[in-house]
């Protein structure tokens, strides 16, 4: 199989899982319990935490554990209670919806527009301020095309204002350096899968004197925000990985960088009608969405995963809906075209060996799938 959906999810290291079975099934203790074996997964997670900060550039006080992205994106957006949002167009759903939801309470939300290569402009986000705004809520790169937003110009302008500013990171911690106080955010949101961590724990940064309201109601975890019993396996494994990931950092996008440009440059020579989606020069290493004239992405990726490929037509978390793409309708492409995308998303366990099997399997597919239609 060669796995290139590696934006959905990426396989956990071996190095981060091996760590985080110690605490499966040897230091498996509460770390709220006051005995010796409590306390030492106490430690532990705080060690984590130290690890997260740092790779940040924020402080352990200022990391709180979640269960993932969407957790967080959402607790961060339903604490607005009145006044005024300002989002984009491209966020996750785990953002829309939650501003769709802000909306039936009665408060207002202004989404941005992008360009055609899914970019915000810094003039579109002060044209949008309104005395009454609260919060701003741009992501940091986009999860299926990889462009990647001016955040530190945004937080710059916003810092000004006294706007709040969130970024939802997911896509991007780990892949890209992130450092809180230079994007000038007060709020950052990433989860531990998308970067060789395990699923379920995920990471909300709130800049030291913002306010959330609790998530949920309970004892003292994680400062009381987010109180339950804390997940201690993946928030070790979440240090482990993230810590993992800044190391290698470098040396992956040099990789990453090489293998979505082989990808774009197979695909143009054998399918020179197909279209690549996104900012080719300022996007995540390792991403590429392309369109296709006369197919669909569903059909191309059918056929990819029966040839032992895994790739995507959109974001994971909204495959099994039938409507195109948000994103790529939002970059001014006809209906058509967004259906007929697919994304390939290269990783960590990748090789230049599989962009050759991957395009020319994509090339004889679309052949195939063309040549049935006729």
């Amino acid at each position: 199989m060669i796995y290139a959906d590696n934006a959905a999810t990426t396989r956990i290291s071996d190095s981060v899982l091996k760590q985080m079975l110690v605490f499966l099934q040897e230091q498996y203790g509460n770390a709220s319990s006051q005995h010796s074996l409590g306390v030492k997964t106490k430690r532990a997670i705080e060690r984590a935490r130290r690890q997260v900060a740092t790779a940040i550039g924020a402080e352990p006080s200022e990391i709180v554990f979640t269960s993932g992205g969407s957790e967080g994106n959402s607790w961060v957006l339903s604490s607005v209670n009145d006044g005024h949002v300002i989002t984009s167009s491209i966020e996750h759903h785990s953002v829309l919806n939650t501003c769709r939801s802000l909306e039936c309470k009665g408060i207002d939300v202004t989404y941005l527009p992008v360009d055609s290569k899914g970019r915000v402009s810094l003039d579109s986000v002060e044209k949008a301020f309104r005395s009454d705004t609260k919060l701003v809520s741009i992501m940091l790169a986009n999860n299926e095309i990889g462009t990647i937003q001016p955040i530190a110009e945004i937080g710059e302008c916003l810092r000004q204002r006294g706007i709040l500013f969130h970024s939802d990171a997911v896509q991007a911690v780990g892949h890209i350096p992130v450092v809180v106080n230079d994007l000038g955010v007060d709020l950052l949101t990433a989860s531990s899968h998308k970067f060789h961590g395990p699923k379920g724990t995920g990471i909300l940064y709130k800049r030291h004197g913002v306010s959330l309201p609790p998530l949920i109601f309970g004892g003292q975890q994680e400062s009381g925000v987010r109180p339950g019993t804390q997940n201690v396996a993946g928030i070790v494994a979440t240090g482990y990985a993230i810590e993992e990931s800044i190391t290698n950092m470098a040396a992956m996008t040099a990789k990453l960088s090489a293998l979505a440009q082989a990808t774009t440059d197979g695909i143009r020579a054998r399918l020179p009608g197909a279209v690549i989606n996104g900012d080719e020069d300022n996007r995540l290493p390792g991403i590429v969405n392309v369109s296709f004239n006369g197919v669909t992405g569903e059909s191309l990726m059918h056929w990819l995963d029966l040839k032992g490929i895994c790739v995507s037509t959109s974001s994971a978390c909204t495959s099994a809906n039938d409507e195109p793409s948000h994103v790529l309708m939002a970059l001014g492409l006809t209906e058509q075209q967004a259906r007929s995308a697919i994304r390939i998303s290269y990783g960590r366990y990748n090789n230049i060996d599989e962009v050759e099997t991957i395009v020319a399997t994509l090339s004889n597919a679309y052949d195939k799938i063309l040549s049935a239609k006729i």
